[in-house]
């Protein structure tokens, strides 16, 4: 059986062995790639992804244990993620309001086989959303470029259904008058 295939295999059952047994290889490899997939559509940089992979791990190996439904993990990682990107983001607006840091590194484009204007487009979208406050950004990268739900995404923002959706309009709002200005 194929890696990928028998990772996809793995059952809550084994899940919950994993964690008992401190197995967090297994866990690392299985859900890795999808918390760095949602860390780059939300930070936007490559260089910064794998040090918020890192985070989100060590975060799992102290707290994995408490995850009491092993079906759980996957968003409890996902929520750990959300958190690790946001404090990321702050800090990163701190220096940028500073002036100790400017948008040198052009995100990738996340669309495999996009094309120059799609590059630069996706490009222009992160320089917008780079001058969002985290908590809009996050919100809505979240609903619209990771493809979680409303509520999915007020869950994992720790905040109301009320809240996501007002921080959602503002971010959309700044951003089409970020593009008409732009």
């Amino acid at each position: 059986m194929a890696y990928s295939a028998r990772m996809a295999s793995i059952g809550a059952r084994d899940l919950a062995a994993m964690a008992e047994t401190a197995d967090f290889d297994a866990i690392f490899r299985r859900f890795a790639p999808y918390v760095g997939r949602v860390a780059l559509r939300i930070i936007g940089r490559p260089s910064e992804v794998d040090d918020v992979v890192q985070d989100v791990f060590i975060q799992a190996m102290r707290g994995l244990r408490g995850v009491r439904d092993p079906a759980a993990v996957k968003s409890w990682l996902v929520t750990v993620t959300v958190r690790a990107c946001n404090r990321r983001l702050r800090r990163r607006r701190t220096r940028q309001w500073l002036g100790w840091e400017q948008l040198s590194e052009l995100p990738p484009s996340t669309v495999p086989g996009a094309n120059e204007s799609e590059r630069v487009a996706i490009v222009n979208l992160y320089r917008l959303l780079d001058r969002l406050p985290a908590s809009e950004r996050v919100a809505w990268t979240l609903r619209h470029l990771v493809g979680e739900s409303l509520e999915d995404t007020a869950a994992l923002c720790g905040c109301s259904l009320a809240t996501v959706k007002r921080r959602i309009a503002a971010a959309h709002a700044r951003l089409q008058e970020g593009m008409r200005d732009g």
